[in-house]
């Protein structure tokens, strides 16, 4: 079963984004925000520190303090059991970083014999099984605008077992950025952000190995994804949808590649939309939120995740975590 998700469905369109708060600015660009279960706050920033953050009830910022460096670009995180943080960093590789001491080590740098240029989100099994994207083998994150201009498909999805090395999932995804285990752990979404869709790995069951679509025609382009306490899939859109960029797809790739030469060249490049927009996805594909900023002081946001008062948006392009009261915090979150 997926669902669709195209610009005003779900629960009569979407709702305003309630006012957003921006803590802790000295924290540049926190392209990815998650959350502990006592609602500790841990983002990574643009001069490779691991920053840590607490808030009030409120969302105000009681500390804000710098715990670790990576010595790289920090951008997908995922807390474990133990209090450690896997970290996906774009220029090292999947890596693990212990806060309390500010120890960064290596889990992979290479997959198959190739470096990891691009990690970008990442996730955990209950077995220590580490699940994590690449977004593209062809772009690096500094021209990670190549890749969404030529639509190289060559996103992918891999698999770290403990004491293994990594194993490729699935291959060809379209600029793989996002990724959530499944409640259950029966299934990984995982968000494509060429494709205006979230895919679905299925981990358990007859089906167990194969892949199909979980929510497709987004109406934006899916970033990060974090697994509420609701058990919804909340997604961050960088930006809504561009007809230009989507024409530019259906072209043919040479016409693709020269139009990225093109923009190199010229310096071109894709600024942030004042639009902020944030999704939550039942596990069934079915939309359970769609909230939305048409004018915001927080753009591209890359990131959100759910405590249980608070939503809180990380954005690559911004300085700051923005935060803001959960709507469904009185009680009136839907049932999934």
């Amino acid at each position: 079963m997926s669902g669709q998700l195209t610009d005003g469905a779900g629960r009569g369109g979407p709702r305003t984004l309630p006012a957003l708060r921006i803590v802790a600015p000295e924290i540049d660009g926190p392209e990815d925000v998650v959350a502990g279960a006592d609602g500790t706050l841990f983002a990574g920033a643009a001069d490779g520190a691991i920053w840590r953050l607490r808030l009030s009830v409120s969302g105000a910022a009681e500390e804000a303090t710098a715990v670790a460096h990576t010595g790289g670009r920090p951008l997908g995180l995922q807390l474990l059991p133990g209090g450690e943080l896997l970290v996906c960093d774009a220029r090292r590789g999947l890596l693990c970083v212990d806060p309390r001491h500010g120890t960064v080590r290596v889990l992979a740098d290479e997959a198959a014999g190739a470096a990891l240029r691009f990690v970008s989100n990442v996730t955990s099994a209950a077995d220590g099984t580490v699940y994590f994207t690449v977004s593209s083998r062809r772009y690096g994150l500094d021209e990670w605008l190549g890749d969404f201009l030529e639509h190289t498909g060559t996103g992918q999805l891999l698999r770290l077992r403990p004491g293994g090395s990594p194993d490729v999932l699935l291959d060809g995804l379209q600029f793989a950025n996002g990724v959530a285990l499944a409640p259950d752990e029966s299934f990984l979404v995982v968000a494509e952000s060429g494709a205006c869709r979230l895919s679905r790995y299925r981990l358990t069951g007859p089906r167990a190995g194969t892949a199909d679509t979980l929510a497709d025609e987004l109406p934006g382009y899916p970033d990060n994804i974090s697994l509420g306490p609701d058990g919804a899939f909340w997604v961050a859109l960088a930006r809504p949808r561009s007809s230009a960029v989507e024409l530019l797809h259906d072209m043919p790739r040479g016409v693709r590649r020269s139009a990225w030469e093109v923009a190199k060249r010229l310096r071109l490049s894709l600024p942030p939309h004042p639009t902020a927009r944030v999704l939550a996805v039942r596990p069934d594909g079915g939309p359970a939120w769609d909230l939305r900023a048409v004018r915001s002081p927080y753009r591209m946001v890359t990131s959100v995740c759910r405590t249980e008062h608070l939503l809180a948006l990380g954005s690559i392009a911004e300085r700051g975590i923005a935060v803001c009261a959960f709507p469904g915090a009185d009680g009136s979150s839907p049932a999934l």
